[in-house]
């Protein structure tokens, strides 16, 4: 696929503004989105919105479910103008901080209101709510009815599906229909909150479209091994015969690093290109189903992945493994058509990499971060981006661009400011201003790079499991000021 010259804004949806202790689909979207096409931005990019798990610190990487929605990002306050609650019903909201996301504390709430609003959905919904409900219900069933069993399962377990009793760990057709009929309430509550996120993203995308703006969804490479993915799809992934992981993913050491184990399971990628890849591709289409773009993270692992033992502690351990690559991203292009991905090709990039991002004409990533100022011709400086590219000021992975100017050596600093014509007194906005006027066909910004917030606004920390994810910005950082400066930028650099 080809894309325009245009530009836009990273923001997690968890960092919206809002009532409820967490960003969600409701009034701090849409304020965001007006601010948005005031700053004549055409893209908002965010990270996975699967259902977060407490254990994984609420990283949106670590779901369980590639395919459900947050119950989280649903929006209280719709629900009451849907009918399913009273103003009574989310009083009293709880003293949440307005600049950081305490998830066990929203988790609580959210969840009590939301079994309340499934309780009255259930009992008193209308004809032509029940009409939608039962479509959604038909129309995602292929996901749906191992999800919401799942998340039951995990409510009467207390616990990863590997520790379940063995009939039910290994989805024994009797124990899938005795634990369905046991637990239809809980099963028909999960059905109701991915129901109401449903209709509450695509009323929030219909609002984007409005106002000229696409939604940038993003794809992690691999799946949390507690998920109802891997549960229900054990032939997709390389596990024993006890549904244990034979092998789990990572990277391999670097100079200076000893490598990363990540524990996720990899895949048998032989036995999905036997099946036509079909999880691979329903996966996909759902995920195309929300959003208009989607950034593929860790590319290199569909052209060969790090696969460590699964009882092996340290990273060096794993071999590289072949992926399907070409193989698979062709069967993906004739069952979807164009495929709208930018990719993440940071780190280990090699010749295969290249050939396979080429093969397909995918933008690859940018990101100042990783440039030495001081060389001359380096691929990460702005001015060096070349056409087929998104460039970045920084990332959700990534320090603040101004934690990162602060943090530079002072040779760097002073390369970086001669090479994008800067004096360091708004350097945001000089970087803005320099991956803005790049040749990159795509370029963002996050939206604490907009506000020039230092590195105690940072989104995470890779390698880390505490304190990430939790950064919010509240309603006055959507100011007529800075989306006035963002516009001439834009309109400066021809940027649609």
């Amino acid at each position: 696929m080809r894309f325009d010259r245009r530009s836009g804004v990273f923001l997690h949806v968890t960092s919206l503004p809002g009532p409820h202790g967490i960003g969600d689909l409701g009034s701090g979207a849409r304020t965001f989105l007006d601010w948005l096409a005031d700053a004549a931005q055409s893209y908002w990019q965010f990270c996975p919105v699967g259902p977060t798990a407490s254990v994984h610190g609420d990283s949106p990487y670590q779901a369980y479910s590639a395919f459900a929605g947050n119950p989280l990002l649903v929006s209280l306050d719709r629900l009451v103008d849907a009918g399913y609650l009273d103003e009574a019903d989310i009083e009293p909201v709880p003293s949440f901080p307005t600049h950081d996301v305490e998830y066990d504390r929203v988790r609580e709430y959210k969840t009590a209101t939301l079994r309340l609003a499934a309780e009255r959905f259930h009992a008193d919904a209308d004809d032509a709510d029940r009409e939608a409900f039962a479509a959604f219900r038909e129309r995602e069933s292929a996901w749906l009815d191992d999800y919401t069993l799942f998340m039951a399962l995990r409510t009467r377990y207390d616990g990863a599906w590997t520790s379940w009793p063995e009939p039910i760990r290994t989805r024994d057709p009797d124990a899938l229909a005795t634990h369905r009929e046991e637990l239809a309430d809980e099963v028909a509550y999960r059905e109701f909150v991915q129901f109401v996120f449903d209709r509450q993203w695509r009323a929030m995308r219909e609002y984007a479209g409005e106002r000229g703006i696409d939604l940038v969804g993003d794809l992690p490479i691999y799946v949390a091994l507690d998920s109802a993915d891997v549960w229900a799809n054990p032939e997709a992934f390389d596990l024993t015969d006890d549904h244990e992981p034979a092998a789990v993913a990572g990277v391999p050491p670097n100079p200076g690093d000893e490598g990363q184990r990540w524990g996720n399971p990899v895949y048998d990628w032989d036995a999905l290109a036997a099946n036509g890849y079909d999880w691979w591709l329903a996966r996909l289409e759902r995920l195309l189903e929300l959003v208009d773009v989607t950034r593929i993270d860790h590319f290199k692992g569909f052209d060969e992945y790090w696969a460590i033992p699964a009882d092996a502690e340290s990273p060096a351990a794993g071999e590289w493994r072949d992926a399907p690559g070409v193989d698979f991203f062709e069967a993906v292009e004739a069952e979807l058509g164009e495929l709208p991905f930018v990719v993440e090709d940071l780190g280990f990039l090699d010749q295969g990499l290249v050939d396979l991002r080429e093969r397909f004409d995918f933008p690859s990533m940018r990101v100042p971060h990783y440039a030495d100022w001081c060389r001359e011709g380096d691929m990460y400086q702005p001015m060096h981006y070349p056409e087929n590219s998104v460039g970045y000021t920084s990332t959700h992975d990534t320090n603040t661009l101004v934690g990162y100017y602060d943090a530079l050596p002072p040779r760097q600093r002073d390369c970086l400011e001669y090479n994008i014509g800067a004096d360091g007194s708004e350097i945001h906005w000089s970087m803005i201003e320099a991956v803005w006027r790049s040749d990159a066909v795509l370029v963002f910004t996050t939206m604490q790079d907009v506000l020039g917030l230092d590195k105690h606004a940072r989104f995470n920390r890779p390698g880390t499991a505490l304190g990430n994810w939790t950064w919010r910005c509240t309603d006055e950082a959507f100011e007529d000021d800075t989306a006035a400066r963002l516009a001439r930028a834009t309109d400066e650099h021809i940027r649609n």
